[in-house]
């Protein structure tokens, strides 16, 4: 079963494994938690708002500010420039 929070966790491990600055897609998060990734996404979009809320990640999209939930088409998500990976 794939909880809230293994997702949330996912997300936030996404986000350490890049190099400062660099984004990822919210699909690479379902896609990592289950091969029938698509219904998930709704779901990866709810959490990704809920760690952009909490400042633990940035949403953009073409580089400009936005938000999981009311942006339409592709985004990128990242840590704050302020959180280093360990």
């Amino acid at each position: 079963m794939i909880t809230d929070d293994s997702i949330r966790a996912k997300l936030l491990d996404l986000g350490a494994r890049r190099c400062e600055g660099a984004t990822f897609c919210p699909s690479e998060a379902a896609r990592g938690l289950s091969k029938d990734w698509r219904p998930l996404m709704p779901r990866v979009r709810e959490a990704a708002a809920q760690l952009v809320a909490e400042h633990k990640l940035v949403c953009t999209q073409r580089g400009t500010p936005a938000h999981p939930l009311t942006t339409q088409g592709a985004i990128r998500l990242s840590l704050p420039s302020s959180i280093k990976p360990d």
